[in-house]
């Protein structure tokens, strides 16, 4: 529900019945425009659900089925998240994410369903050609480890 008046808004995130997860991590990221941050996820037992919102500025954030019996494996979804749109997108557990940002100053945050554990981290290459992930960009931001993240299929 978003109830506006002439103060603003207010606006119901999150209802347990819509959800029925437990999200005992909160993150928030800022990032510069160009700066894309994935593909990222985690093994199991540490697999993460994650329910991510864009308080300021925009991004495009892909998640990718990397569920080996799935009929989906390997297939993405992409959506635009912004402040404007007001969007929020659940990923599900057994899927790599990441994300694009298209402007200065973005803050984003994410409600994740397990903790971080670097034992249990994994990553995949963002550009790796056998996605076929449409970034509308060439030379993104990244992190030292971003760059070194290993292709999907190999």
């Amino acid at each position: 529900k978003h109830f506006k008046d002439q103060r603003g808004y207010f606006k119901e995130i999150l209802k347990e019945k819509i959800i029925k997860k437990k999200f005992p991590l909160h993150l928030s990221s800022f990032s510069k425009q160009h700066v894309l941050r994935g593909l990222h996820f985690q093994n199991p037992p540490f697999e993460q659900g994650k329910l991510v919102r864009v308080i300021k500025g925009s991004v495009i954030d892909i998640a990718v089925d990397i569920r080996k019996d799935s009929i989906t494996y390997g297939k993405h979804v992409a959506v635009k998240l912004s402040d404007e749109n007001n969007k929020m997108f659940w990923i599900p557990p057994g899927f790599a994410h990441g994300y694009y940002v298209k402007e200065n100053n973005t803050i984003v945050n994410c409600k994740q369903t397990k903790y971080y554990s670097a034992k249990y981290e994994k990553g995949i290459i963002w550009n790796d050609k056998n996605l076929k992930l449409n970034w509308k960009f060439k030379k993104p931001l990244l992190s030292r480890k971003d760059m070194k993240q290993p292709k999907f299929y190999s």
